[in-house]
């Protein structure tokens, strides 16, 4: 993407990532991602504010150079390689620049990018720096995702650059969430990747920020968002505490006996009115199923049993599941097996980060029959009434 002027004074000098599939060999990009770079000359001083990933650093430079501008401050908001991977390069091309960060931050792009000690101006948490007549505040947000992660805010034109904080993973020509539909399903998504385990950090972080007066977030991935009110009553939504009636349903099926059972439990609360949302593990978008763990009340794992124990599947999903902690309230286990399983045992002790309430379990030997399909209208009742009762 060109250089593009935000407003008067700070410029869009980021990068584009249309083909981009995979983040961190692990998450799903479907509408690719950006890497936001921000640029802010002063009458004294000029800002920069975060980088992009090292595949993208031709097109910052090319962004600066058309800018003809001299580099005095890089800020480093979060040490991840694709915010800072491409500071060592723009230190060689303005060898006059320092990298302005955190302590926490500093030591970890030392290791990350061999970047020396004489380059680093290490900042304190509330303190600013003066560009001449313009203003940046640092505010330190640890774990929102990263232990070193903090924001920038630019007291003159009231721009929050929030860095991975209210970002999302989309490359789009058009600057402003208000542009496009899918920006909040989209951020959805990428809260629930990367933000969910860090709902106590997150709490306390938008506390830090409350106090701002904020015109435009604008973040290091996806575009930005003026003005910002929406997004940010859309995170203290999710890392409440508050639940929807919502189930879901992760289940793989080798020869069809999960697969009945996990047809039936959806017939079965449907019926009940509750919204049911099942996800075949085999086929599913990972990113599709972990926005579903958001607002959820209620997680029903079906599997079947290899060797005594969950389907693979189903391990590792139950693994990443506990990972990012979701504000679930209740769990059942439901599944099938041929001539014995510890299943449910072993998903218990998988899913130990969650503090949920266990319903009754359903585990049945080869394909469900009419006693078996009762039992699942009974755990179909159980869920109802502890939706019902909180």
């Amino acid at each position: 993407m060109p250089a593009r002027m935000i407003e008067d004074g700070v410029y869009y000098v980021g990068s584009l990532d249309w083909d981009r599939q995979m983040f961190d060999e692990l998450i799903p990009l479907p509408q690719g991602t950006s890497y936001n770079s921000y640029l802010i000359p002063g009458r004294d001083k000029t800002a920069l504010i975060d980088t992009v990933d090292p595949e993208k650093t031709h097109e910052l430079l090319k962004n600066l150079q058309e800018l003809e501008v001299k580099i005095d401050y890089i800020v480093s908001n979060h040490a991840e390689q694709d915010h800072s991977g491409s500071i060592p390069v723009i230190l060689d091309e303005y060898p006059e620049a320092v990298v302005l960060t955190n302590p926490k931050c500093k030591e970890l792009l030392k290791n990350f990018l061999f970047i020396p000690e004489d380059k680093f101006k290490a900042i304190g948490d509330g303190e600013k720096i003066s560009l001449g007549d313009k203003t940046l505040e640092f505010i330190f947000t640890p774990w929102v995702h990263w232990p070193d992660t903090m924001v920038t805010y630019l007291e003159q034109n009231k721009i929050l650059f929030s860095c991975d904080f209210f970002g999302s993973h989309m490359a789009t020509s058009q600057l402003y969430a208000h542009e496009i539909d899918e920006v909040y399903p989209a951020a959805k998504r990428y809260y629930a990747e990367l933000m969910m385990p860090f709902r106590p950090s997150i709490k306390n972080n938008l506390a830090k920020i409350n106090n701002l007066d904020i015109n435009t977030i604008a973040p290091s991935h996806g575009p930005l968002y003026s003005p910002g009110d929406k997004i940010i009553n859309l995170y203290k939504d999710w890392i409440s505490d508050e639940t929807l009636n919502h189930v879901v349903i992760p289940y793989v099926s080798m020869h069809g006996s999960t697969r009945v059972m996990v047809d039936h439990l959806v017939e079965s609360l449907i019926k009940r009115g509750l919204v049911v949302k099942p996800f075949n593990l085999g086929q599913m978008d990972p990113g599709e199923f972990l926005m579903s763990l958001v607002d959820a009340s209620t997680l029903v794992i079906a599997s079947p049993t290899v060797l005594t124990g969950p389907h693979p599947l189903t391990f590792s999903n139950t693994y990443l599941i506990n990972l990012l902690r979701p504000k679930l309230k209740y769990v059942a286990i439901m599944g099938s097996f041929g001539w014995g399983s510890r299943m449910e045992e072993l998903l218990k002790d998988q899913l130990s980060n969650l503090k949920v309430e266990y319903l009754n379990s359903i585990s049945i030997k080869g394909l469900p029959n009419q006693e078996d399909l009762e039992k699942i209208d009974a755990l179909a009742d159980e869920i109802l009434q502890r939706h019902e009762s909180s």
